[in-house]
């Protein structure tokens, strides 16, 4: 049996988007950077940033990869909304099969940030154990306020044949 069903197929090109109901903030750059462990004073000193050449204080890359956390969505059982598709794959396990990020601008305390996530592709493939694997990709652009692109992110989600 095909883990690629129609019903799947037809799921390529299918979009969300989430706006942040207000600015990022200079806090929620500040808690993040501590969360992670990062001390780059980029993150919190006006004064040092501005000596390397930005305007302020920017918020460490990954940062806006969360900002869905703050837009008031119904959250599903991993704590995400909307990341996963809720798609229901019978005889499967959910594996993560990764991330790629490219960034193309620091982000500002003052960006209202939108993420556009969009299901790019789904396949189907078999693993070297002979089970059926669902291959679903999809592509995160993040924009400012100005729709201005701040970075991407391509998630790859396997749905793995329960043998």
């Amino acid at each position: 049996m095909s883990l690629l069903t129609e019903e799947m197929k037809a799921l390529i090109g299918s979009e969300v988007v989430y706006t942040a109901p207000e600015e990022l903030g200079r806090a929620s750059i500040r808690y993040f950077a501590q969360a992670v462990g990062d001390g780059n004073p980029l993150y919190t000193d006006d004064a040092y940033a501005r000596e390397h050449g930005y305007g302020g204080v920017i918020a460490p890359p990954t940062l806006i990869m969360e900002t869905n956390q703050y837009t008031g969505l119904p959250r599903g059982d991993d704590g995400y909304a909307g990341h996963l598709w809720h798609l229901d794959v019978p005889g499967t396990r959910l594996v993560r099969g990764g991330n790629s990020y490219a960034f193309h601008r620091p982000v500002r305390p003052d960006d209202v940030i939108t993420a556009t996530w969009r299901i790019s592709d789904i396949t189907e493939r078999v693993n070297g154990r002979g089970q059926a694997m669902l291959i679903v990709t999809s592509t995160a652009a993040y924009t400012d306020q100005r729709g201005e692109p701040l970075a991407t992110n391509e998630e790859t989600l396997i749905y793995v044949e329960i043998a």
